[in-house]
């Protein structure tokens, strides 16, 4: 069994968006390592290491992703993640304030493991990423 902590990647284009869960991760003394993305293709470009970007050194076993973003939306990366055979046993958060049901069906049709709507307080979005963490910890997660 692998002790090592999965690392996690945040793909957010909102730079506060980006500040409030790191903070939600520090608070729940979340000890992942955290990378960072700031639309999806930035992160498909560094999760493939396409254009001149470095394929992360650890491959991400989770994925926060936000679903508006520019150039390639959540849900465009969450598409490619599923047609690529070295990336798609990645688990899958969406994490978005996208209420819209047609985001959330197009989501779990793409095998995402959870669709979490961004909390307005930053009390409750520390709680949900407490939830995750402990999701994630009792998960037995693919090498």
């Amino acid at each position: 069994m692998n002790d090592v902590l999965p690392s996690i990647l945040l793909v957010e284009d909102d730079d506060i968006d980006r500040m409030v869960v790191q903070r939600a991760f520090a608070k729940n003394k979340i000890a992942n390592p955290l990378l960072i993305a700031r639309d999806g293709e930035e992160a498909y470009e560094h999760l493939k290491g396409l254009n001149g970007k470095p394929k992360y050194d650890t491959m991400p076993k989770i994925i926060l992703l936000d679903i508006n973003m520019p150039r390639m939306n959540g849900l465009e990366l969450l598409s490619a993640i599923r047609q690529d055979e070295e990336l798609q046993t990645i688990s899958v958060f969406m994490l978005t304030t996208s209420k819209d049901d047609h985001d959330r069906l197009e989501a779990y049709k793409k095998n995402v493991a959870g669709y979490i709507i961004k909390p307005v307080s930053f009390d409750k979005l520390v709680e949900a990423v407490g939830v995750l963490n402990l999701y994630w910890n009792l998960s037995v997660l693919p090498d």
